[in-house]
C-alpha cells in the first residue's frame, strides 16, 4: 500500500477538513517514587546500611586467614613478626563466634588472591553507607586489589555498591568513620590523598551528611581508627597527642565525652582504640590494653576482651578486621 503524505498547511491553506490523525499513546505508567532505603528489603534481599559505629551492630564481612598467610614475607607486607596461620584461623573464629553470640549475621569474602596477608583487615576494603557500600582503592602496592574481590562478594550478597573510589583516588574504609547521621570523619593520610577524599565527601554529601570533619592523620600512623573510636553514641575513646585539636573540638560541641588512652604503648602496639561496638555502651576489643579498658569501665562502658594477639602481629585488630554491613539506624 502506498504511503500517502498529508500536508496539514495545504489543508489549512485550501480550507480542506483536517483528518483526524490518532495521537500516540502515553507510556501509561509512571516511576515508582521510593528511595533505595526503601527498596531495600524488597529488591536488594535484605536490610543493609550504616550511618553509626555504634548503633546495634547487625551484619559484618569479614575475610578468614586463607592461604594467603601460609607462607609471605612479613616485614615485606608491614606485619610486626611472622604469623602462626592456624592459631590466626581459631583467633578469628574466635571473633566471628562472638558476634554471632551477640546476633549478629557474619558473611565472609570467599575468594582472595594468595599474595594478599593483610586481606584479613577488611575494614579497609569497604565503607558502609545508608544507601550501601563504597568500595575503596587501597594504597600500598602490596594490597592493591584486595577491593575487587569484596566488591564481587557484597554484589552477590545483594548490598547495593553506591561508589567506587576510582581514578587515581586513594582511600581505605578505616580513613573513615560515622558520628551520627549527618557528620562523618574523614582523614587524610598515606592510606587516603585528596582525590579519593574528594569522591568520598561527595557521595557522603549526596546522601545527606552536611557536617564532615577533616582529619589529617600524623606520618607513621595509617587510619582514624588507629587513633580514635567510638564506644558510645556520646563517648569517644582517642589517643590525645596525636589526634587534632579541630576533631576534639569538632566531638566535644557535639556533646562527646573524651576519654583518653593513658598509653602510647597499648595505643600503637596494642590497639587501644581498636575495638568495635557491639551497641551502644558495649564494645570487643583484643588483649593488651588492660588500662585503656580499666578507663572506659569507669566511664561506664562494657568491655569484652578476646586474645587475638596473633592476628595483631598483623598491625590491626578487630576494627580492622570488621566492614560493618548492618546497623541500626540513629
Amino acid at each position: 500500500m502506498e504511503n500517502k503524505i498529508i500536508n496539514l498547511d495545504e489543508c489549512l491553506a485550501e480550507k480542506r477538513p483536517l483528518p483526524d490523525i490518532q495521537a500516540i499513546d502515553g507510556e501509561r505508567w509512571f516511576p515508582l517514587d521510593s528511595t533505595i532505603i526503601e527498596d531495600m528489603p524488597t529488591y536488594w534481599g535484605g536490610e543493609w546500611g550504616c550511618s553509626s559505629e555504634v548503633n546495634k551492630l547487625r551484619a559484618v564481612l569479614m575475610r578468614r586467614p586463607g592461604k594467603e598467610l601460609e607462607n609471605f614475607d612479613y616485614k615485606e607486607v608491614r606485619f610486626r613478626a611472622p604469623v602462626d596461620a592456624e592459631k590466626c584461623r581459631q583467633q578469628h573464629d574466635l571473633l566471628a563466634d562472638y558476634y554471632r553470640s551477640h546476633g549478629v549475621k557474619v558473611y565472609y569474602v570467599e575468594e582472595q588472591r594468595e599474595d594478599r596477608p593483610n586481606a584479613i583487615f577488611e575494614r579497609d576494603n569497604l565503607f558502609m553507607t545508608p544507601e550501601g557500600a563504597i568500595i575503596t582503592r587501597l594504597a600500598m602496592p602490596l594490597r592493591r586489589g584486595e577491593e575487587r574481590y569484596t566488591a564481587q562478594t557484597v554484589a552477590k550478597l545483594g548490598v547495593p555498591i553506591v561508589k567506587t573510589i576510582a581514578g587515581d583516588g586513594i582511600f581505605e574504609g578505616a580513613n573513615a568513620a560515622w558520628v551520627d547521621r549527618h557528620t562523618v570523619i574523614l582523614s587524610l593520610s598515606s592510606r587516603a590523598n585528596a582525590s579519593g577524599y574528594q569522591q568520598m565527601a561527595d557521595e557522603l554529601r549526596r546522601q545527606g551528611v552536611t557536617d564532615i570533619i577533616t582529619m589529617q592523620i600524623p606520618y607513621g600512623h595509617a587510619h582514624v581508627d588507629g587513633l580514635l573510636n567510638f564506644a558510645s553514641n556520646d563517648t569517644v575513646v582517642l589517643h590525645a597527642c596525636q589526634v587534632p585539636y579541630v576533631v576534639v573540638e569538632a566531638l566535644k560541641k557535639k556533646g562527646y565525652r573524651i576519654i583518653e588512652t593513658p598509653s602510647l604503648t597499648e595505643t600503637k602496639y596494642c590497639y587501644a582504640t581498636n575495638f568495635v561496638a557491639i551497641e551502644p555502651g558495649h564494645v570487643v576489643m583484643s588483649v593488651g590494653a588492660p588500662r585503656t579498658v580499666e578507663l572506659m569501665e569507669k566511664a561506664g562502658i562494657k568491655v569484652d576482651v578476646l586474645d587475638l594477639s596473633e592476628l595483631n602481629k598483623g598491625r590491626g585488630s578487630v576494627h580492622c578486621m570488621t566492614a560493618f554491613l548492618k546497623r541500626d539506624e540513629q
